[in-house]
């Protein structure tokens, strides 16, 4: 027997009906509501990170590098950046594949780095980067590992487009993005201050220069087989660094493996006995306090001069009476130190205090060496002095004495900033204006006929002077280590930029023709540079220009009838 079941008809009304859609109208509207205020209360966060969050984010262990503003040239060209960059992260507790394997997956992406060192990090307790600043094909391949206990947080990065270029002149930052060195260390509060992160710090410095400079300088040294060099080219009247060297260099964007000494600015840190550029200073003196004042006045340099016990000699004696232009031209050490017997201690203790060399460079980074001043000022320290010998300077004391004395008598600091419309520091005199026109036909005599041939650039009308000292060591000075010195100016009958190359102990190979003094290793560098970067700095060749200097050359020994 079969039962049948019917389910009765559910029977609605047009009200049930209406009631139903009614419900599911409201629904629906609070859904709606719901998403739309989820959408704006995201929309509203973003936009607060946008507008205030400008500290310094954290991921993993360590902190990301807070934003810098750029560093640029004096034309705008890029020298620092601030970046976004991939880190590479690896969580030991989330990863699922066998260490080892995965330390040998990283050793193929990362060859630079010891498999030893990567297997700590995977079997650790902690987070910790595996790479920091990665490169995108590298972030690509540990993501192609297939592993989820690798992360990829982003981070601002500190990148230096020009690679070595003025590297020391810029610094680097450290692992919490704190300038360390160079204008990175020394205006480190500004570029990180968040009301000026969108100004660029301008230098004074021109990439373009700067590029000439260390290219000519490098070849040089390693021509050379020299241990280092250093160069700078200053603005004469502003102060103003248009390019500035140490050698060796280093690569601000990787600084593993590098010695930290290759990271000392040999041009405001490092010491060396200046030798012969110290005699123009010197006769500059002694022309300025009236100690000097005949260009054609002779001084004995037949024979070594005996001095407390000493005796001294010229590396290439004329055996002769020498007037001022020939004791600079022939580079004399005896009639130098003759004439700063007679300025006397006081007066040559006043010039060098004068021109700074007791003091650290002037110049805004923090890396600046305090001279070697002589302990006792008696009269052998006086007479050595002058000829560069018993005092130690750095490099930029000896460019920006030099810009002194050629542009008219005033000194200024150095500075590593563009300077623009703003006008120069007013400075200090220290040289009369006439002496200064009278150092610059010296200075230019010696290029044109003394030891300083060889920077002769055609048309620059480059004057300076070679300086070719030994080195100090255990027992004396060493004879086979020599700093090579060669500071000038351009072009010396309305002088613009003062230039100073020096090189650290070069060898006399076929290059240098066998020599090693400076006239042979520093002046070519010097021609050369002037060469190619004189017109970036708005000079231009002009043989129909010249300094007068025709009330001198009758008084050189080869211009004299009868001798």
């Amino acid at each position: 027997m079969n039962t049948l079941v019917v389910r009765p008809t559910r029977v609605r009304t047009a009200g049930v009906r209406q009631q139903l859609l009614l419900t599911a109208q409201q629904r629906l509207m609070i859904l709606m509501l719901l998403f739309t205020a989820a959408i704006l209360l995201v929309a509203m966060r973003l936009l607060w990170f946008a507008a205030f969050d400008t500290g310094p984010r954290q991921g993993g262990v360590t902190a990301f590098v807070p934003a810098r503003a750029d560093i640029v040239d004096r034309n705008g060209v890029p020298l620092a950046r601030t970046i976004d960059g991939y880190s590479i992260r690896v969580v030991p507790s989330k990863l699922l594949n066998d260490r080892n394997y995965l330390a040998d997956e990283l050793v193929k992406i990362f060859p630079d780095t010891p498999r030893e060192e990567f297997l700590a990090k995977l079997t650790g307790e902690r987070s910790t980067l595996i790479r920091r600043r990665a490169l995108p094909d590298q972030v690509a391949a540990v993501n192609a590992i297939g592993e989820i206990g690798f992360d990829f947080p982003r981070e601002k990065e500190r990148l230096y487009p020009q690679l070595t270029l003025a590297s020391h002149a810029l610094g680097f930052i450290n692992a919490e993005g704190e300038g360390v060195t160079g204008m990175e260390g020394a205006y480190n509060d500004r570029l990180t201050d968040a009301a000026m992160r969108g100004e660029p710090l301008a230098l004074s410095i021109d990439a373009r220069v700067q590029g000439v400079l260390e290219a000519e300088l490098g070849h040089a040294v390693t021509n050379l087989e020299a241990l280092g060099g250093a160069g700078v080219i200053l603005d004469a009247h502003t102060g103003e660094v248009m390019a500035m060297t140490s050698l060796p260099t280093f690569n601000p964007n990787n600084l593993n493996g590098t010695d930290s000494t290759i990271r000392r600015n040999a041009v405001t840190y490092n010491l060396y006995e200046l030798g012969s550029t110290f005699k123009p200073l010197t006769i500059a003196g002694a022309i300025d306090a009236g100690t000097v004042t005949s260009m054609a006045r002779r001084y004995d340099a037949t024979e070594p001069l005996a001095i407390a016990g000493y005796r001294i000699r010229d590396s290439h004696p004329s055996r002769r009476w020498l007037n001022v232009p020939e004791t600079l031209i022939h580079s004399s050490n005896i009639t130098t130190a003759r004439i700063a017997d007679e300025l006397g201690r006081e007066k040559m203790e006043h010039l060098f205090r004068e021109l700074h060399f007791d003091r650290r460079p002037d110049i805004e980074m923090k890396e600046r060496a305090h001279p070697l001043w002589p302990r006792d000022w008696g009269r052998l320290t006086t007479l050595t002095t002058g000829y560069g010998h018993g005092i130690a300077v750095t490099p930029l004391h000896l460019a920006n004495a030099y810009a002194a004395m050629v542009n008219g008598g005033i000194y200024r600091p150095a500075t590593m900033l563009k300077l623009g419309d703003q006008a120069p520091p007013q400075g200090r005199r220290v040289f009369k204006a006439s002496t200064s026109a009278r150092m610059r036909q010296l200075l230019r005599l010696i290029v044109s006929d003394g030891t300083g041939r060889q920077a002769d650039a055609p048309g620059f009308r480059v004057g300076g002077k070679t300086g070719s000292a030994e080195k100090p060591g255990a027992g004396g000075y060493r004879r086979s280590s020599v700093v090579a010195t060669f500071a000038a100016a351009f072009p010396m009958d309305n002088p613009r930029y003062v230039i100073l190359i020096m090189i650290d102990e070069p060898k006399g190979n076929a290059y240098s023709s066998g020599q090693r003094t400076a006239g042979w290793t520093a002046a070519p560098v010097v021609k050369k540079v002037v060469t190619r970067a004189g017109p970036m700095l708005g000079v231009f060749p002009d043989e129909s220009r010249d300094v007068d200097v025709s009330e001198l050359t009758p008084l050189l020994w080869k211009n004299r009838a009868g001798e």
